[in-house]
């Protein structure tokens, strides 16, 4: 596994593509260890394979469209999650973070929230795409195009799960959910190639992602 270089103040481990049930015991494992104090907070990238992740809002079930055979023929799982949210879809080209960080020096959920969105604006920014915020939705947006997703959970104040950031995915397979309950009419969903209308590395997105966490997780943490 690689670790983008950084400053010392955040551990950045990186699990290449992973299968969502085993990357999902890998993040708690690593909680146990941040309660106990074993690790310092930590940034884990990962690219997941295809599959539909329900989260806990009541509803989510309803928002998968596709029936079991077309699933299949996608090549699609389907996962049950304790995360926040409703459902979305994780695949490869899409580069999911999850930040197992102590918020005891900062209870605040929301505000942690709105930090990570800062911290996708920020690094969107440089990668050369405006985005921003929508009123009532969580998320990133360019305009009414989603390009990335939040959903978080906390353990004894140690948050894991967290984002999605759609550079190059599959776009297509969006078409078997309502993305995170937003419906046709409400917005639809992109990807940062797909605003660009060129290719990006992922390792680049990743090192921009881990220069915007790392320069403002201790200004949130120390607010």
């Amino acid at each position: 596994m690689s670790s983008p270089s950084i400053p010392a103040a955040v551990n950045v481990l990186d699990w290449g593509r992973t299968e969502y049930a085993a990357a999902l015991a890998q993040q708690a494992a690593l909680v146990e260890r941040r309660i106990a104090g074993e690790i310092g907070d930590t940034l884990v990238f990962t690219e997941h394979d295809p599959v539909f992740t329900l989260g806990m809002r009541a509803g989510a079930e309803a928002h998968l469209l596709w029936d079991a055979d077309r699933l299949t023929r996608e090549g699609i799982a389907t996962a049950r999650t304790n995360r926040g949210g409703d459902i979305t879809y994780h695949g490869p080209g899409q580069v999911v973070g999850y930040p197992i960080l102590s918020l005891d020096r900062r209870r605040d959920l929301h505000a942690y929230l709105r930090w990570l969105e800062d911290v996708l604006i920020g690094a969107v920014g440089q990668l050369g795409v405006t985005a921003g915020r929508r009123d009532g939705k969580t998320g990133i947006w360019v305009g009414d195009r989603k390009v990335a997703a939040i959903g978080v959970a906390v353990r004894r104040w140690v948050t894991y799960h967290g984002f999605a950031l759609n550079v190059n995915p599959d776009l297509t397979h969006f078409q078997g959910i309502v993305p995170c309950g937003i419906s046709a009419d409400e917005g639809t969903v992109t990807s940062l190639e797909a605003e660009l209308g060129r290719e990006l590395a992922l390792d680049e997105v990743k090192r921009v992602l881990t220069q915007e966490f790392s320069r403002g997780l201790p200004g949130f943490m120390n607010p």
